[in-house]
C-alpha cells in the first residue's frame, strides 16, 4: 500500500471519534523542577485498552467494508496491538484472531482475551509469528492488519500527537517511543503538518536500538541481539515507517534500561498514573540529556500503561 500522509491522519481521526478517548495531557511542577524543562504528558495509558495501539487498530478495523469484515481481521501481537484490534473487532461484531508468542506479558494477554478474541500460540520469534499468522490467514480469511506497518494503523496512531499539538501548539520538542515504528511514523507525519519547528525525538532501549543504527547509517537493520525490558519495543523498525521517518529527519536517542526503570518510578510516584517501561523510556531520555530539553518546552507520549 501507498505510505499514508497527513491527510490519512486526519481521516483516522474522525474516523476513531466515536470510540477512542480524548486522553489527557498532564503536568507536574516537580518534574518541570527535577529536569529544567516544561513538561506535558500526553497519557495514553488512560486510552482503551491502557495504549495507544486502539488508535490505529480501531481505524484499520471501522475502514474495512463490509465484505471484507465479515471474514474478521488478524494480527500477530505480544500485547497492546493484540488487544486493540480485539476491542476494535469487538466493537465492530466481527471475529478477531491473535497470534501471541510464548512469553508475553499476562497483564497484556488478559487484555487480549477479555476482547473475546480468538488467541493463536507460537514461538517468541518473528519469523514464528508471521509464519502462523499466515496460516490463521489462509484459514479463516481474515484481514491482516500489521501492528506497525499498516498504513491505516500509522495514521491511526498519529491522532495521538495530533490531538497533544492541538491543544499545546507551541511545543519545542516531542518525544515518542520507538519499537516497530507505527507511532514514530505517524507523529512524524503530523508534526511536519501541524508544527514544523517542533523536533522530533524518538527515544528506544539500547538494547533494541536497531531505529538508532538504521536511521543513523541510512540502511535498515534487520537483526538485532534484542535485550531490554520495553516489551512494546523489542521489534525491529518496519519497512514503511523506515521511510517515513527518513523523510521526516527524525532523531534517536538510546536509553538503558536501569535509567528507564528509575524514570518509570518517578513518573507514577509524580503523575499518579500507571506507566509501562516502553512509555517510561521518553522521560528517561529527558532526565538524561538535561542540556538538550533545558528550558524548552517538550511534549512526552507516554504510549501505554499495562504493567505485570
Amino acid at each position: 500500500m501507498a505510505l499514508p500522509n497527513f491527510d490519512h491522519v486526519r481521516e483516522a481521526a474522525q474516523r476513531i471519534a466515536p470510540w477512542a478517548v480524548r486522553t489527557p495531557v498532564l503536568r507536574s511542577d516537580r518534574l518541570d523542577a527535577l529536569t529544567g524543562a516544561k513538561l506535558w504528558f500526553k497519557c495514553e495509558g488512560l486510552q482503551r485498552i491502557g495504549a495507544f495501539k486502539f488508535r490505529g487498530a480501531c481505524n484499520a478495523v471501522m475502514a474495512l467494508d463490509d465484505d471484507l469484515a465479515a471474514s474478521g481481521v488478524l494480527t500477530h501481537s505480544s500485547g497492546n496491538h493484540g488487544a486493540a484490534l480485539g476491542e476494535a473487532a469487538r466493537i465492530r461484531g466481527i471475529p478477531a484472531h491473535i497470534v501471541v508468542p510464548d512469553g508475553a506479558n499476562p497483564v497484556k494477554l488478559a487484555n487480549i482475551e477479555a476482547t473475546g478474541a480468538t488467541l493463536h500460540a507460537c514461538a517468541p520469534t518473528l519469523s514464528a509469528r508471521e509464519q502462523t499468522a499466515e496460516r490463521v490467514r489462509i484459514a479463516t480469511g481474515a484481514s491482516l492488519i500489521h501492528p506497525y506497518e499498516h498504513p491505516l494503523v500509522i495514521a491511526g496512531q498519529g491522532t495521538a500527537a495530533m490531538e497533544l499539538l492541538t491543544e499545546h501548539p507551541k511545543l519545542d520538542d516531542l518525544l515518542v517511543p520507538l519499537g516497530g515504528g507505527g507511532l514514530a511514523a505517524g507523529t512524524a507525519l503530523t508534526v511536519s503538518a501541524l508544527s514544523p519547528t517542533t523536533r522530533l525525538t524518538l527515544v528506544e532501549p539500547a538494547g533494541a536500538a536497531d531505529g538508532k543504527q538504521g536511521l543513523e547509517s541510512g540502511e535498515r537493520v534487520t537483526d538485532w541481539p534484542v535485550n531490554t525490558i520495553c516489551d512494546g519495543l523489542r521489534t525491529m523498525l518496519g519497512v514503511p515507517n523506515f521511510v517515513i521517518l527518513r523523510q521526516h529527519g527524525a532523531e534517536v536517542i538510546a536509553i538503558d534500561d536501569t535509567a528507564t526503570l528509575a524514570a518509570m518510578a518517578i513518573a507514577q510516584r509524580e503523575l499518579r498514573v500507571q506507566v509501562e517501561p516502553s512509555s517510561a523510556i521518553v522521560l528517561a531520555a529527558v532526565l538524561a540529556h538535561p542540556a538538550r530539553f533545558l528550558g524548552r518546552h517538550v511534549g512526552l507520549i507516554l504510549s501505554g500503561g499495562n504493567v505485570a
